[in-house]
């Protein structure tokens, strides 16, 4: 239901509603109406779909088709801002990929799923960089015994003791590697990225044991089924997503992910011991 009222919001907000008979029967019906907007697709796109054996299910019911003289087959729009109707629901869904409240007025020209995509991630960094994290480095020195240039956790913004962690790295153009890796273009060495999971997974070890572990060191066992996607270049803000799969004794198990932009850049499987120094 309080979607129903948000695309009422939308529809009310851009002067939408006013063009449908229930817009006076109150939001939710207004909001019900919208949810029936159908989508709409040319012709030749639509021809080029079924000739692949997709969109099957399309049918005048749910979808519109346009050809250069207008909708074919003589079918009736809904209501005159059918269209616009589609795409506030359209927009409303790709916002709800933010996973959480969005407070805003949102004005949309021409929008695509591309470009609510592109908004949706412009939006979750600037919470991410502006989210107060639950370990600073103040907390992540006193956690690690790792020290510059080798420290490469500047950030921990989610921790769920003994099962899941999520930190940053902060990747610049002074970090000594680029120097040599390379100087026309300057790209994170991978076994670093790995060394980053290994090093954020070392927080949530040491989170769930407690803080009379804090300076263990951590010494590589395995990494299996690493995969780099992407390159890590000077700007951008890795995640690092840690997931423990077990633990025994001193040996952890681990599945971590590195993130840039919600895109995935590398990947690994690894287990690591913790001991005293």
């Amino acid at each position: 239901m309080r979607h129903l009222r948000a695309i009422a919001a939308l529809l009310v907000a851009g002067g939408l509603a006013a063009c449908s008979a229930d817009a006076s029967a109150g939001a939710g019906n207004a909001a019900e109406a919208a949810l029936r907007a159908r989508a709409a697709e040319l012709l030749p796109e639509v021809e080029a779909l079924r000739a692949k054996g997709l969109i099957r299910g399309a049918t005048e019911s749910n979808a519109i088709v346009l050809d250069d003289r207008g909708v074919v087959n003589g079918a009736q729009l809904r209501w005159p801002d059918e269209f616009v109707r589609h795409k506030a629901v359209d927009l409303l869904g790709d916002l709800a990929l933010l996973g959480g409240r969005l407070s805003a007025h949102v004005v949309a020209q021409r929008p695509s799923h591309r470009g609510n995509v592109a908004l949706v991630r412009a939006l979750k960094r600037i919470a991410t960089t502006s989210a107060p994290a639950v370990a600073g480095i103040q907390e992540i020195l006193g956690t690690l015994p790792h020290r510059y240039p080798m420290l490469l956790v500047d950030r921990i913004l989610e921790i769920e003791e003994g099962k899941r962690l999520v930190g940053i790295k902060n990747v610049t153009i002074n970090e000594p590697f680029f120097q040599g890796h390379f100087p026309s273009f300057p790209v994170m060495p991978g076994v670093l990225i790995i060394e980053a999971m290994a090093q954020t997974a070392a927080v949530l070890v040491v989170g769930s044991l407690g803080p009379d572990k804090e300076g263990r060191l951590v010494y590589f066992m395995t990494i299996d089924s690493a995969r780099f996607r992407k390159p890590v270049v000077p700007g951008n803000t890795v995640h690092i997503h840690v997931v423990k799969q077990r633990h025994r004794g001193n040996v952890w198990k681990f599945k971590g992910e590195a993130k840039v932009d919600g895109v995935l850049v590398a990947e690994a499987i690894y287990a690591a011991m913790i001991q005293d120094q």
